[in-house]
């Protein structure tokens, strides 16, 4: 598995799958969102730690508009870029033949609900294109996207071995044993 140099992007939360599908289509489609926070309060960045009264929204987590702005990766006109994206921008790209949205869905990593919001979504946003069969192609646009992502996590351009469906079932036991091996709060 290739080794990132970076790790200053969004991400998705760990424990998404306790969500239930109404929840987590609210909180996708909310994300970006400005939110003000209530009289009296504050609202505190995650990346500065400073506080606001109006922040951008991620999945329960804040962020001043420059933090928002810093997150964003060249080439991704403005949406928010994950590991989620690169998966499925990389393995379209990546695979010979344009793959099926199904194999895409269950090859990225994340839940399958969330797959498939990602995919409509990029897809709405003109990274990617939908024949009537179900099979992707990426377009210059999600090309650029891809590039971009690649060189904040990697430092250099897209290749297959950023993929997730590129980990080998030992990368992912090692993974999981040191997830298992830190202390839990709870």
């Amino acid at each position: 598995m290739m080794q990132k140099k970076s790790d200053y992007i969004f991400k998705y939360p760990p424990n998404l799958q306790e969500l239930d599908l109404a929840t987590m289509v609210s909180m996708y489609r909310d994300r970006g969102e400005p939110r003000k926070a209530t009289p009296g309060k504050y609202l505190a960045c995650s990346v500065t730690h400073k506080l606001l009264k109006e922040a951008k929204w991620w999945f329960g987590l804040y962020y001043s508009q420059s933090a928002w702005d810093s997150l964003l990766t060249k080439g991704s006109e403005g949406y928010p870029l994950t590991e989620g994206e690169l998966n499925v921008l990389g393995l379209i790209i990546a695979s010979e033949e344009p793959p099926h949205r199904e194999y895409v869905e269950k090859n990225i990593g994340l839940l399958p609900k969330l797959a498939y919001l990602i995919v409509n979504d990029i897809k709405q946003f003109g990274f990617i294109l939908e024949d009537e069969h179900g099979f992707l192609r990426i377009t210059p646009r999600g090309e650029r996207a891809l590039q971009g992502l690649a060189r904040r996590l990697y430092e250099k351009r897209f290749t297959p071995e950023m993929l997730y469906a590129f980990q080998t079932d030992d990368d992912l036991k090692k993974e999981e044993s040191t997830k298992s091996d830190q202390a839990t709060l709870f």
